[in-house]
């Protein structure tokens, strides 16, 4: 068979090594030939791609991002997206696809399985909020990253007596948050899936001072206050109607300062979450998922998404990553509240 790869969404450590399994595996047992289409679905959208093989995807592991780029285009919200990527297929003699991505470009890899073309998805999201896999790779290494963060911001929080607010990613789903939170020993964490009172985090503050320590936040860039909304960049959509998300940290900054008197200061890490090399974790989940990718395509088992069960790789319907959010479960969350203040 030829078969065509795409990565799509935003960029995530383990992205190549789900590239170098799916071809080593491809190549050697199966003996198919592979087309990389460039920045997502953007890539068989335009008819842009370059050579996949033995040779370029030697040396990737290790390697953050994607070597065949990425981009957040919906070709759904484009005319006649649809056909033109059902004739570049065809005239670039691909046989199938395998979609590596999150919610938006699984949305659209379920959508074309509808349509006729032979699809196989592979899950990615750092913020692990995709629906029928425990996990997703990219989870573990952003988490990792925020915890180094969150250390490093203790010495200097307790040096200064300051309080310290780490904003993490998480628009619609708190694990990133609630992971490093708990790791980082934060004195209260804060996700979309729960409402939070400003007046309550204050009490965490004082009590974390009172203690002699300076208080560490981990609040999801998607955190609601009990009484305002989502804070926003500004009111532009993205190609799958998403808004900009920036500024929550600052802005319970600034109440925590005006309602404490205590100084307080935030780290949004932002991007940082996303870049740099894959934990080891993430280096094996999404090598294995890579070989179980192309072991399903191999047997035309499309409309697939292949996931973590327990500790195996197993095979999903393509449509059940997207039918509903993996949030965190409020009994999860409330674990975590013993540590709070």
């Amino acid at each position: 068979m030829r078969i065509g790869v795409l990565t799509g969404g935003g960029d995530c450590p383990g992205l190549n090594a789900v590239i170098r399994a799916v071809v080593r595996k491809g190549v050697k047992e199966y003996g198919h030939e592979f087309v990389g289409f460039r920045d997502g679905w953007k890539g068989p959208l335009e008819n842009y791609t370059m050579e996949l093989n033995l040779e370029t995807t030697r040396g990737i592991l290790p390697r953050g991002g994607t070597i065949l780029g990425s981009s957040r285009t919906n070709p759904f919200k484009i005319e006649n997206g649809v056909e033109r990527i059902k004739q570049n297929l065809t005239d670039q003699g691909i046989d199938a696809l395998i979609a590596i991505g999150g919610e938006d470009t699984l949305g659209v890899a379920t959508k074309l399985d509808a349509l006729g073309v032979k699809v196989i998805g592979v899950p990615k999201t750092i913020d692990n909020d995709l629906n029928n896999t425990d996990y997703t790779f990219g989870f573990d290494t952003s988490v990792n990253i925020a915890v180094e963060a969150i250390d490093r911001l203790h010495t200097t929080a307790e040096s200064h007596h300051r309080a310290l607010i780490v904003e993490v990613m998480g628009r619609h789903a708190g694990w990133i948050a609630l992971h490093s939170g708990i790791a980082g020993g934060a004195a209260c964490i804060l996700i979309p899936e729960v409402k939070f009172s400003v007046d309550k985090v204050c009490e965490w503050v004082e009590s974390r001072f009172k203690s002699g320590y300076a208080p560490i936040i981990v609040i999801a860039e998607g955190a609601i206050p009990q009484d305002g909304d989502m804070i926003t960049k500004d009111s532009e959509l993205d190609a799958f109607g998403h808004v900009k998300l920036s500024g929550i940290g600052e802005w319970l900054a600034k109440q925590i300062e005006e309602k404490t008197g205590k100084e307080a200061r935030t780290s949004v890490l932002g991007h940082i979450q996303r870049g740099g090399t894959p934990s080891a974790f993430d280096r094996v989940l999404a090598t294995r998922f890579g070989l179980q990718a192309i072991t399903a395509a191999s047997e035309g088992d499309w409309g697939k998404m292949v996931a973590l069960h327990g500790t195996d790789i197993v095979r999903v319907p393509l449509a059940s990553a997207t039918e509903k959010l993996k949030t965190v479960p409020i009994e999860r969350y409330k674990e975590s509240e013993i540590f709070f203040g």
